[in-house]
């Protein structure tokens, strides 16, 4: 499986994985900023972005893919969706994750008995039923998701939805298999044995991850440290660009 990665920049390596739906343009506005010191790496996801037509039947396979894209010892940055792809590289891949960035992430998505910083199981639902539906709407929902609430939440939706035209219509197949491993994954019980220094960046009117998820995350990691954004929904890359460019900067190493 051959996935596309963008590379810029020069220093230690930094890998951007991107959130369900999306793809690596997602990173564009910050990307500038930070290859002034770091080697990045944007890849886009199995079944998103330029990687459309490579396929993970599992989580796991998906994993093992962008392990194989990926330098050794480098930051890890996740959000979202690419969150719990840095959380599996770092515990399965340790030699090609040195640091962890956890951007509006969470080790499980959806509700469970004793853990409710989660989506409910039936608005979840609603989202898979209607990308069976209509594509392109189930999109533009979660895109307005990812800003409600936060600051600049028009700026950012208007923002998002230029990167998501910008490779063309996303691969219904892959999408619907994301979404499968966004309800199903559970990492909670690895987060005690990921060792790596860590920064958990999340906002605190995120309404698709709740900051308790990210808190939870930071109390959890054995070497982590947590960054809570004022007026931040789920996209800090986008709205609190430079606050999110220094908690990175401070895994430069």
């Amino acid at each position: 499986m051959s996935l596309h990665v963008d590379r810029t920049g020069s220093g230690p390596d930094l890998v951007l994985l991107h959130g369900w739906g999306l793809h690596s343009g997602a990173w564009d506005g910050a990307i500038p900023l930070l290859s002034g010191c770091f080697r990045v790496h944007a890849l886009d996801l199995p079944g998103h972005g330029r990687s459309a037509a490579s396929h993970a039947a599992t989580f796991d396979d998906a994993v093992g893919a962008v392990a194989a894209a990926m330098p050794r010892d480098g930051v890890v940055c996740g959000w979202s969706l690419g969150g719990l792809f840095a959380q599996r590289l770092a515990r399965d891949h340790p030699e090609r994750v040195r640091a962890l960035a956890l951007v509006g992430a969470t080790p499980c998505f959806v509700e469970r008995d004793g853990w409710s910083a989660a989506m409910a199981p039936g608005t979840f639902g609603e989202f898979e039923a209607g990308l069976q539906r209509d594509v392109k709407g189930t999109l533009e929902r979660f895109v307005r998701l990812a800003a409600l609430n936060g600051a600049d939440a028009r700026a950012a939706i208007r923002l998002l939805s230029q990167r998501l035209a910008e490779r063309g219509a996303p691969d219904a197949v892959g999408l619907a298999r994301a979404l499968g491993w966004l309800r199903d994954t559970d990492l909670r019980d690895d987060a005690r044995s990921l060792a790596q220094p860590a920064v958990v960046i999340h906002g605190r009117s995120d309404a698709l991850a709740p900051v308790d998820a990210g808190r939870w995350l930071a109390g959890s990691l054995p070497n982590a440290r947590m960054v809570e954004l004022d007026g931040c929904a789920h996209v800090p890359f986008l709205t609190h660009r430079d606050a999110f460019v220094r908690a990175l900067e401070s895994l430069h190493g």
